[in-house]
């Protein structure tokens, strides 16, 4: 059956494994197909990335560019590169090859098979410090037990996905760029794939390990779960039984003639602890409120300054 596939490169300051990524990677896609598409979507780079783009869109017409006007980030230059790409199935992965292009074969093949979305999932994690791996286990045993939909760990945004699945999640207009929690939303038939991920082929990462994944911790809680309110409202409650109970335990023993402490140290430590749950569950209301005003704004998710190899 013959397939037009798309591979969708969100790419920033990648001049050095872009050239390695595309020598793995364009055998492989002949093997599957010879009707595919490799579009890179650039946000503005320093370096030489751009022009490394270019010089090899000038032997195949096949590698394509999308531009932004500023940098807007990894999430949103994926899904702008998913809405520009016409194939019948779409697969997302990074250019330093942590993302191995190996496994695209297999992966059509489960498409083959009737599958919509096929997610690799990391069964080892090289080259990763032991604090990014923590966050990232435990983001997801949280927002798997407090989300509406069920997110697979140790998934990224590594994944194949048909055309149907690709324009529900654009159809979404959702401004946070979560694409494993979008994914999940739209739901279809999926499969996964365990996989050693390597580690990164050149260079240094250009996302922040650590504000990174809570980051994308954040918007796995805070966009597909309410549980978070109903948590602070649960403090709430349970921090005024507390002071009741204490109240209550201070009137018995006043009236039973109990000498007890009181004065300032209980009075400094209520106040903190009821002052640090106030914040707290301000904290969490403003992070509701700050992605209400994201949607509600509806600025565009990306600008394109530029493309090259999209017709018009």
């Amino acid at each position: 059956m013959k397939v037009l596939l798309s591979i969708v490169i969100p790419v920033y300051q990648e001049e050095k494994n872009i050239p390695e990524f595309l020598r793995h990677l364009r055998p492989i896609l002949s093997g599957v197909t010879e009707d595919y598409e490799i579009i890179f979507s650039l946000d503005p780079s320093p370096d030489r990335t751009e022009e490394v783009i270019l010089e090899y869109r000038a032997k195949d017409d096949r590698i394509k560019l999308l531009k932004f006007s500023r940098r807007f980030g990894q999430p949103m230059a994926t899904l702008a590169g998913m809405e520009y790409s016409r194939g019948d199935v779409v697969i997302v992965m990074d250019v330093d090859l942590q993302d191995p292009p190996e496994l695209v074969t297999t992966m059509v093949e489960k498409w083959r098979e009737g599958y919509d979305v096929v997610l690799p999932q990391r069964r080892a994690r090289t080259g990763e410090p032991w604090l990014k791996k923590l966050v990232s286990e435990t983001g997801y045993k949280v927002i798997n037990k407090i989300a509406d939909v069920k997110i697979p760990p140790n998934t990224g945004d590594f994944r194949l996905m048909t055309r149907r699945v690709v324009a529900e999640i654009v159809r979404l207009k959702e401004s946070h760029g979560f694409l494993r929690g979008m994914v999940a939303v739209v739901g279809f038939k999926q499969c996964i794939i365990p996989f050693d991920r390597p580690a990164r082929f050149a260079g240094e990462t250009n996302y922040n390990r650590f504000l990174g994944s809570l980051r994308i911790g954040f918007n796995g809680i805070f966009c597909f779960s309410t549980y978070a309110l109903s948590l602070s409202t649960m403090a709430g409650f349970a921090i005024a039984g507390c002071s009741f109970s204490i109240a209550l335990a201070y009137l018995i023993m006043k009236l039973a003639g109990v000498p007890f402490p009181l004065g300032n140290p209980t009075i400094v430590i209520l106040v903190l602890f009821l002052g640090g749950i106030q914040l707290i569950s301000v904290g969490i209301l403003g992070e509701y409120i700050g992605r209400i005003y994201e949607e509600v704004r509806a600025r565009p998710k990306f600008i394109v300054e530029r493309t090259e190899g999209f017709k018009p």
